[in-house]
This record gives structure tokens, C-alpha cells and sequence, in this order.
């Protein structure tokens, strides 16, 4: 073939990719507020800097008249750019091309554009919109899949994997995006499930919408499966760039520097009034982490979630560390089983990373209750403590008011070889708080008292001052300081510059046992 007719049948094929399933059905796209696959990766990356690879690629199905339908791309645009000026990798399903469904070739796109991630140690970003499985590829398209998900599990830990929902997401197709590290999903436009409504009303007679059973509110506060909810297309890939900047682009290297100029040697005054003097009564711990950190840089992850815990990213000093803080105002701030995983997993994110850990404790304790026992509490509160003795980067906790019993051992306790730990003069650190001491310990004498309640509250006081202090966890070397709230910026970002250069390891194994 002549090298005009080559240059012309390239020039038409390029048309054919960026058309994807032709112009009515992006108008239609268009119409619902909905991005085209292209649109997203414009969005995406650097103007100007994505790189599309295997754009003429065509599925290779023969069944069914397939043979007659090719449209150069195949239901997907893969490549590479730039985020923020650091290379990324991308593919986005095109919902206008078969419903976005998953062939083997799109598989195999998939596959390379994860691959050269992983060979390149950047991260990979997938931006979902499928209808499944393509049916007429039948057993090939389910080996699609698979070969996917053998990737995110070789890739976890080794580049961050981030996955954007932005329409349908159902069946096999759920478990790639679980597999990575963090979900996004768009309010009434993207949903995931094992098995649709329809299915359900037909196996258990139940019936339910599909925003009910799957939607971004759904997976963003009920079942933890989604991190991060925004109110569009455009919203969602923002939150997507916002979250890269945080992130090193793989475990080797070190997540990038943002400096804002807001200084190190800041005091924190406002934090001197944050505890209430009433034990018993709750306050924001958010009043406490957002003054500490560089100025607006707190991005928080499982926002809706097991909200008895905090957790998300932020700078002191322009550099990236993970929060990990018990909520008070939630259920006292006590651990139970969502909150369990939702710390122990953003830890081990973390330390996969280098990212350093920055806790901020105040628990009672675990969450009492049958419920909670009989769905395994004891298994899942294990993870936490598993996390943080495991993760070897960073680690410093400050104790704001009450580290009580069990939960006290596993919030990054010094026991767990956390580097630094610190605590308000307002810390109760204790088996348990006074008045449930004091009623195991003194039963009998305030049984036998004149007056029960006046002696008891007699010694409550008294185990109060003697006990729930700081002290006596400061003269056995738990805690490294009392420290004024005050002082917390500072004292955090002296101890992240001490251990800046840390180096630490585990025994030599193929890997741990967590308690799944």
C-alpha cells in the first residue's frame, strides 16, 4: 500500500477511535452530565501530556455478527501523562463502544497499560464505566477479567492503584476496583453489585433501586467499599488528581514536597481549649487535626464510614502523612468492627508507601454490645493492632484525653514500636475510666458505705487524680512527653524531622497472617 493511502487509512482510524460508538450516542452522554472516556482523561492529565497507546486495536470475536462490528479502540482508551508534572498511567472504559462491556483485547489493554505501571513505578488510575462482561466472547472475556485482578494483586503495594466509578459497575467487574487501593464514586451516576436488583427480587423477593442497593451513598457510608463520593464527573476526576498529590508514585520513592509556607515553629494556641474539662463530654477531633496540619491540606479519606474514626491525608511542612484519630463525638470515639478495618487498612496503606503515621487518640474502648461480639470484634479489632506493629515507617501518636484498656494497646501504642508518643496533660491513660474501677475495685466498701453515692464519688475523684493522668505512663517511658496542646505542630514536625531517615524491618518471611 502507498504511504499516502497508509498515512490516510491511519488518519481514518484515528477519527474511528475518537468517535468511540459515534456522535449521537455522546450527545446522549452529554445529556444525562456525563463525560465521554476521552473527555475523563482529558480532565484527568496535564494539558497535553497523555500519550494514547493501542488506539487501533479491535476485538478479535467472531460469534454473533461481532466480526462486522470493530471500532478501533475497543470500549477503551489506555496511555500514559502527566499529573501535577509526574507520570501517571490511565485507561478509561468508553461507555458509547458495546455498553464499555470487557472483551479479551480489552483485557489485554488493561493488562499493558498495569504492566508498564508497574516496570515504570507509576501509579495506575481506572476510570470505570461498564456494562459487564462482553457475552458473545463468553469463557474468553471472564479470562479477561481474571488476568486483571492477578495484576491489581501483583501491583498492590507496589505502585497506588486508584479507581474512579463513574457509571456502572457490576458482577466480576467489582473486583478489580476492590482490589486497589481507593474507590471513587459520582452521586446518582455510578453504582457496583455482585448481582442487580432484578436478580435479587428473583432468588430472595426482596426488591430494591440500584442506587439503594449500590450507589456512591451506599458503598460511602454503609458498607466502607468506596472512599471518596463526589457530585460529578468533573468533581470526581478532581478528587482523583487531589489524592495523587499526596501519594509517591511508587514504595521506593518519596511522596512529593508541597510547600505552602505555612511554618513549622507555628504554635497552636487554639488547641489549648479544645478539651472539655467534662470527661464525659464530646468535642471534634477534626478542631484538633486541621490546626495542627499545613493549612487546608487535610484531604479526608472514608469521610462518611465508621465515623468513630478519622483518617486521611495531610502535609506539615509540604510533606505527606497518613492521620489515623478516634472520633469522640461518634459513639465516645469507641473502636468497633468498621472502624477496625477502616484504620487498619489505611495504615498498612501508608506503610506500603512510606507515608507517616500520625495518631491522635482519644478511645474509651471497644464497643460493648452482642452485636458486636457475635460479628467478630475480637477478629476485626485485631487488625489494627496487626497494622501498626507491622508498618515500619514513621509512627507518632499523641494521647489528647482517653486511651483506656485494649483500645489504649492498639492505637499506636509505644508497645507497637511507635517512635514517638506524646500526650495533653488532659490524657486518662488506664485500664478502663474511674467509674468502672472504682466500682470493681471498691464494690463492697461503697456497699457499705452511709452513703453509697457520696463514697463513691469520693474515690472516682481519687483514681481520677491518682490514675487517669499522663504521669504514670510518662515515668515508665510509654509516653516520651507532656506536652501543652499548644505545641503540637511543632512537636509533630520536630519528631517527623528526627526520624525522617528511619529504618526499620520485619522478620524475614514470605508474608504475615493478618487476621482477615
Amino acid at each position: 500500500m502507498p504511504v499516502n493511502q497508509v498515512l490516510e487509512e491511519i488518519k481514518r482510524r484515528h477519527s474511528e477511535a475518537e468517535a468511540g460508538g459515534g456522535q449521537a450516542k455522546i450527545d446522549k452522554r452529554h445529556e444525562r452530565g456525563l463525560m465521554t472516556a476521552r473527555e475523563r482523561i482529558a480532565r484527568l492529565f496535564d494539558q497535553g501530556t497523555f500519550v494514547e497507546i493501542d488506539k487501533f486495536r479491535v476485538h478479535r470475536c467472531t460469534n454473533f455478527g461481532m466480526e462486522k462490528q470493530k471500532v478501533a479502540g475497543d470500549a477503551i482508551v489506555t496511555g500514559y501523562g502527566e499529573v501535577d508534572g509526574r507520570t501517571v498511567f490511565a485507561f478509561a472504559q468508553d461507555f458509547t463502544v458495546f455498553g464499555g462491556s470487557l472483551s479479551h483485547t480489552l483485557a489485554e489493554k488493561i493488562c499493558k497499560v498495569m504492566n508498564m505501571a508497574m516496570k515504570a513505578g507509576a501509579p495506575c488510575v481506572g476510570l470505570n464505566d461498564s456494562g459487564g462482561a462482553r457475552i458473545q466472547e463468553g469463557v474468553e472475556s471472564l479470562g479477561g477479567y481474571s488476568d486483571i485482578f492477578c495484576l491489581n494483586t501483583l501491583a498492590s503495594g507496589v505502585i497506588p492503584q486508584l479507581s474512579a466509578i463513574m457509571g456502572p459497575c457490576a458482577g466480576g467487574a467489582v473486583y478489580s476496583p476492590a482490589l486497589t487501593d481507593f474507590i471513587f464514586m459520582v452521586e446518582q451516576r455510578s453504582y457496583m453489585f455482585i448481582t442487580g436488583p432484578e436478580v435479587i427480587k428473583s432468588v430472595t423477593r426482596e426488591e430494591v433501586t440500584q442506587e439503594a442497593l449500590g450507589g456512591a451513598a451506599t458503598h460511602n457510608a454503609k458498607t466502607g467499599v468506596a472512599h471518596f463520593m463526589a457530585p460529578d464527573d468533573a468533581a470526581c476526576i478532581d478528587q482523583v488528581r487531589r489524592l495523587l498529590s499526596y501519594l509517591p508514585s511508587n514504595n521506593v520513592d518519596a511522596a512529593p514536597i508541597i510547600d505552602i509556607g505555612d511554618p513549622l515553629e507555628r504554635l497552636t494556641p487554639e488547641l489549648n481549649d479544645i478539651i472539655p474539662d467534662d470527661p464525659n463530654k464530646p468535642y471534634d477531633i477534626k478542631s484538633i487535626i486541621e490546626p495542627t496540619v499545613d493549612t487546608g491540606s487535610f484531604f479526608e479519606v472514608h469521610a462518611s464510614f465508621a465515623q468513630n474514626a478519622v483518617v486521611g491525608f495531610a502535609r506539615i511542612g509540604g510533606r505527606s502523612v497518613g492521620i489515623v484519630a478516634n472520633q469522640p463525638k461518634v459513639l465516645a470515639g469507641c473502636l468497633d468492627i468498621n472502624c477496625s478495618d477502616k484504620i487498619a487498612r489505611f495504615v498498612r496503606f501508608c506503610d506500603c508507601f512510606n507515608i507517616p503515621i500520625v495518631t491522635f487518640e482519644d478511645v474509651p474502648g471497644f464497643l460493648p454490645g452482642t452485636q458486636q461480639e457475635y460479628a467478630g470484634i475480637i477478629r476485626h479489632g485485631a487488625k489494627i493492632v496487626y497494622a501498626y506493629a507491622e508498618a515500619t515507617v514513621p509512627k507518632i501518636t499523641v494521647i489528647t484525653r482517653k486511651a483506656y484498656g485494649g483500645a489504649y494497646c492498639v492505637m499506636g501504642a509505644k508497645h507497637c514500636r511507635t517512635d514517638i508518643n506524646l500526650a495533653y496533660p488532659s490524657a486518662e491513660i488506664a485500664v478502663m475510666g474511674a467509674d468502672g474501677a472504682v466500682n470493681i475495685i471498691f464494690r463492697k466498701e461503697i456497699n457499705e458505705a452511709s452513703d453509697p453515692d457520696a463514697r463513691r464519688k469520693e474515690l472516682v475523684d481519687d483514681y481520677r487524680s491518682q490514675f487517669a493522668t499522663p504521669l504514670q505512663a510518662a515515668e515508665l517511658g510509654y509516653i516520651d512527653g507532656v506536652i501543652a496542646p499548644a505545641e503540637t505542630r511543632i512537636r509533630i514536625g520536630q519528631a517527623l524531622a528526627m526520624l525522617a531517615n528511619k529504618r526499620d524491618t520485619n522478620p524475614p518471611k514470605k508474608h504475615g497472617n493478618i487476621p482477615l
